[in-house]
């Protein structure tokens, strides 16, 4: 069995429930409760300090090197909303190329249906284990727990993702999983667990970095070698000729796209490109944003089925899973743009200090306060409060590769759950607004209210404040001194000052 299969159905092995996408959360605390405790982790909030901040200073130093930079992300954007706007067509292209080229392509509407495509595709190949490259769409739909449902053993080959698998943990970072795992600890779990799943790591082990990564490298290698199935991603797949790309920074993902007889890739449908030349672009913007390189050190490809070259069963699975509804918000959709760079969780003050976990999803950071409650809805405790796990900086803004505007969608997203709480009832503010745009429509109306203020004046004698006002009003008075109403509007002061002035100018 996997190092996660023997958890209870529905929960983690830590017994936590799971943390994808589609998960119902039963008993997860909002935001702020969960981010309380794990604020109390120091070593977790040194760990991520620490990675953070070389992170970004390495993202700093390679953008600064480009003059183009801000034409570059504004050529990225573009492209991608080009794409929004035709998804349907570009997907369909897509889809048409690379059936094209030797590939089987298949739809999925949930997390359910793509699970079940995945687990029959397995099943058809006799084979009871599958190696697995980085995929956050994968750990969105849950598919490792669906696969070990089946008797299926999924084995993570990333190295942060292994340590997360095999320390029965969840992920906290988009791009390295286990940020929050310093060498020690790596170490001890490599030590403890290894040895229950295959190869075993040496008894001499060390927490030098070299050492760690030989005995992943060990590990992983029989593992690859007798696999009949690998299950990929996608970050990019390119609609005019029916490729996939995956980038990586290890290696790892090679080993899964090629030497297994059969190649399943799980594709979220906003990842497709319109052309291959829009590639150049994102091979630019995604390294520097995410690893803080010039250009990642494998990038992977692949166009359906190559005869005597690589797996010879290749199937893609596009998923929507909300992303539909998703598209469908005008304002919401920038988020579909996402490259899963992790730049703003690199940032993010708020990530920062309380780490990956309190987000309570697969996506954590500021990309994930506004991914996931849109994908997954806003009916739970943790996802009505994750659009206000943030303190609004707008440093995401300043480094998404795509230009996503984070904060006004959290803005969005927060006017979104308090009208969901009111239940379509109007709240005070937005009558008071209606009121004062009502009034200010008309100067006659104007006039009117500042005379009847005008003249309220003579009942506050010597006053220069009001105390306490009656409701609606009392939360905002309990916060400030109202001034009393003024003995005279600004109008008939600008007559009396300024009307002769004015007068006279005209005359001349």
């Amino acid at each position: 069995m996997t190092a996660t299969s023997a958890a209870a159905p529905g929960t983690h092995p830590t017994g936590h429930p799971h943390v994808g996408v589609t998960a119902t959360f039963v008993g997860m605390p909002k935001f702020p409760a969960a981010a309380r405790e794990e604020l109390a982790n120091t070593t977790q909030r040194r760990n991520l300090a620490h990675a953070t901040g070389i992170i970004r200073t390495k993202r700093a130093a390679v953008v600064d090197e480009l003059d183009n930079w801000e034409e570059l992300r504004l050529a990225a954007e573009a492209i991608k909303n080009r794409t929004l706007r035709h998804l349907d067509t570009y997907l369909e292209e897509f889809e048409a190329k690379a059936t094209a080229a030797g590939a089987t392509v298949h739809w999925a509407r949930d997390a359910e249906e793509a699970n079940r495509i995945v687990v029959d595709l397995v099943r058809a190949q006799n084979t009871d284990e599958v190696v697995k490259v980085k995929s956050m769409a994968t750990q969105e739909i849950e598919l490792n727990e669906a696969l070990a449902d089946a008797g299926i053993d999924a084995w993570e080959t990333d190295l942060a993702e292994l340590i997360v698998q095999l320390g029965d943990d969840w992920p906290s970072h988009i791009l390295v999983p286990a940020i929050h795992r310093n060498r020690s600890e790596v170490r001890e779990i490599f030590l403890r667990r290894m040895k229950e799943v295959g190869r075993p790591a040496p008894e001499d082990l060390t927490d030098e970095p070299k050492r760690l990564a030989e005995a992943a490298r060990l590990h992983l290698r029989e593992k690859f070698l007798r696999a009949k199935v690998g299950i990929s991603g996608a970050n990019f797949a390119i609609a005019d000729t029916g490729s996939l790309v995956v980038v990586e920074s290890e290696g790892n993902g090679r080993m899964c796209l090629t030497l297994p007889e059969t190649l399943i890739s799980v594709v979220g449908i906003e990842k497709v490109l319109p052309t291959w030349s829009d590639l150049e672009v994102f091979l630019q913007v995604l390294p520097r944003s995410s690893t803080g390189e010039r250009e990642n050190p494998y990038t992977s490809i692949w166009t359906g089925v190559t005869p005597g070259d690589g797996p010879q069963n290749v199937h893609i699975v596009l998923l929507d899973n909300n992303r539909s509804q998703v598209l469908a918000d005008q304002v919401g959709r920038a988020a579909l743009r996402c490259i899963r760079c992790s730049a703003c969780l690199n940032v993010c003050p708020v990530y920062e200090r309380a780490g990956g976990h309190a987000y309570g999803s697969v996506y954590p950071g500021p990309i994930g306060a506004i991914l996931t409650p849109q994908l997954r809805g806003t009916s739970s405790k943790v996802d009505q409060s994750l659009p206000y796990a943030s303190s609004l900086c707008g440093a995401c803004f300043d480094v998404c590769p795509v230009r996503i505007p984070i904060p006004d969608i959290l803005v969005h997203l927060r006017t979104r759950v308090v009208d969901e709480h009111r239940g379509g009832i109007p709240s005070a503010e937005a009558a008071a607004m209606k009121a004062g745009a009502w009034l200010f429509d008309d100067h006659r109306r104007l006039e009117k209210a500042q005379k009847a203020a005008e003249f309220s004046n003579r009942f506050f004698g010597n006053r220069t404040t009001i105390g306490a006002l009656p409701w609606p009003m009392t939360g905002w008075a309990s916060a400030r001194d109202t001034p009393v109403p003024p003995a005279q509007t600004f109008r008939d002061w600008w007559k009396k000052e300024r009307g002769q002035q004015d007068s006279t100018k005209g005359e001349q």
